[in-house]
């Protein structure tokens, strides 16, 4: 990831209100496509122009090739809020931050998502890094659904993460069983995303709990019922796959020893 500022000159009068409308829109469209990572841009306003920082999934990401039909009509509205094109600087990597897929061509992807994740949801089967949703097709006008989704299953998994959980039950349910709402929402778009692309996307069905541990390394897979263990776990992380199902999970973390 990279860290950078958009530079937004004027080119004409303006006011605030419009401008900053202007400078938003672009930027959330941006931010939908998996151009942009976060949800905050911070802007300032110096002398002529404004400031936007922002993080990137790759050098590249704002090339107007990967823009969306939206991105493309709110770059254009730009100039009519007395702007002119965005000026980009990259400022370095980001050191905090995950680095993105080194594949050109991955065999096949996870959906796979954590709270505290600030790249995309889609991960390389390979190398199991981040992949620039910018950079795959969609059926959809850009990947907003994708990113919404992702924005849910992270509020729920900080939920269930924290030492004072507050609707532990509710948020832990949203995310272990295959056919709760978000789990079905997730599935439906790894299956759009495998459709676009002709490729493989597993989704990733988070075990954090179990009734039963004596019983949890030899659980069968929730969709189909089948023997779904890895003789060893997938990127020491994933202890089962299911191939018909296009699912992976784990051992749930409360049954796994320290080490």
């Amino acid at each position: 990831m990279y860290v950078a500022q958009l530079q937004f000159k004027l080119i004409a009068d303006t006011d605030f209100g419009s401008a900053e409308a202007a400078i938003r829109r672009y930027l959330e469209a941006l931010i939908f496509n998996g151009q942009l990572l976060g949800r905050e841009f911070p802007t300032a306003w110096q002398q002529d122009s404004f400031s936007s920082r922002v993080v990137l999934p790759a050098e590249d990401a704002l090339l107007q090739k990967y823009h969306s039909a939206r991105g493309t009509e709110a770059l254009e509205q730009l100039a009519a809020a007395g702007l002119a094109y965005p000026q980009l600087q990259l400022q370095g990597m980001d050191l905090m931050s995950q680095h993105t897929d080194p594949c050109q061509q991955p065999g096949f992807y996870f959906l796979y998502s954590r709270f505290n994740d600030t790249c995309s949801a889609l991960r390389c089967g390979e190398h199991f890094a981040p992949v620039p949703l910018y950079q795959l097709k969609t059926t959809q006008p850009d990947h907003e659904k994708l990113i919404r989704w992702q924005l849910q299953y992270q509020a729920l998994d900080e939920i269930q993460m924290q030492q004072s959980r507050v609707l532990l039950k509710s948020a832990e349910r949203s995310l272990q069983q295959l056919n709760s709402r978000l789990n079905k929402q997730g599935r439906q778009l790894a299956r759009q995303l495998e459709h676009a692309n002709g490729k493989a996307v597993y989704y990733a069905l988070y075990s954090g709990s179990s009734n039963d541990c004596s019983q949890e390394a030899g659980k069968t897979c929730p969709g189909c019922g089948g023997n779904w263990r890895l003789a060893q776990p997938l990127h020491q992380l994933f202890d089962f796959k299911c191939e018909p199902c296009r699912l992976v999970s784990n051992i749930a973390w409360d049954c796994q020893s320290p080490s």
